[in-house]
């Protein structure tokens, strides 16, 4: 992939600038989803055709990786890889500065607690919960 600059900043957003990347990523980190109809059903409701080019284009840089389910060799599942699991702080910090600044929004108390009180724990076991 081409960079449009050496900003770090842009940079990151050419890998994960659109909503629907990063709430892949908000799937898999926190809510444990790992099949495309789980991250279909999510509340967001993207359409197919933008979940199939952002999960594509997650697995092309690395974010994710996709296999196919022991199960049901027709579905395929989704993981984090090491460098997907390293967006956790970043995710992490925009949930805490949604808290601050939108606090209607639909945050569990205890996970913005936790995260002030003890960022390190919960990180640790976040990635632990996640493990690739």
């Amino acid at each position: 992939m081409t960079r449009r600059s050496d900003c770090p900043i842009s940079n990151v957003l050419d890998l994960v600038g659109d909503k629907w990347s990063l709430l892949i990523l908000r799937d898999l980190l926190f809510f444990n989803k790992k099949s495309y109809l789980d991250l279909q059903n999510s509340d967001e409701k993207v359409a197919s055709n933008i979940l199939s080019n952002r999960l594509e284009k997650l697995e092309q840089e690395g974010l994710i990786a996709k296999q196919q389910d022991e199960k049901d060799k027709r579905k395929k599942i989704y993981t984090l890889t090491g460098k997907g699991v390293d967006m956790l702080p970043i995710l992490l910090d925009m949930i805490l500065w949604s808290a601050k600044y939108s606090p209607d929004t639909n945050i569990p108390v205890t996970l913005v607690n936790r995260a002030r009180d003890d960022r390190d724990g919960l990180l640790e076991e976040l990635r632990n919960r996640v493990a690739f």
